[in-house]
């Protein structure tokens, strides 16, 4: 079964919040998928990856670059894995499909988002039915992430 973690933003944003994720998965020597639910927001994060901070460099492309399947981090808004990931990461409500093909399935949602807390409520549930390994992240005021569930 694939690991299902349900990040709670409370206290950030998703460009503040996504890029350590995305590092600590490369670290980790894992490939990254990350969908999105527009393209208006896979085009945002892809540059917003590029420019997050001055001393990095995280490196990715998305599903509209030429050799998707090169990619180490791909930006996506289709249920695909054209770049082979282990970790696929689900952003702005963006529809699960496929998990059982990812080491681990990794959903961040805005709990200022009404919509998105409703969403992610939605998934949990479904995918607890299926069987899948579950916990549940929030951000502490210190933009920490303390286990809940």
């Amino acid at each position: 079964m694939t690991e299902v973690l349900f990040y709670h933003l409370t206290e950030s944003r998703l460009e503040d919040a996504l890029p350590p994720l995305l590092e600590k998965s490369l670290e980790r020597g894992w490939r990254v998928v990350v969908q999105t639910g527009s393209e208006e927001r896979r085009d945002a994060l892809d540059q917003h990856l590029w420019t997050f901070r001055d001393e990095s460099f995280l490196p990715h492309g998305t599903d509209m670059s030429a050799q998707p399947d090169k990619q180490p981090v791909l930006i996506c808004t289709t249920p695909g894995n054209a770049n082979s990931a282990q970790v696929r990461f689900l952003v702005d409500g963006a529809e699960p499909s496929g998990l059982y093909d990812y080491e681990r399935a990794v959903f961040i949602f805005d709990g200022h988002d009404q919509q998105q807390v409703e969403t992610a409520r939605a998934h949990w549930k479904a995918l607890k039915g299926e069987g899948h390994s579950l916990t549940y992240w929030q951000q502490t005021q210190d933009r920490r992430w303390e286990k809940k569930a």
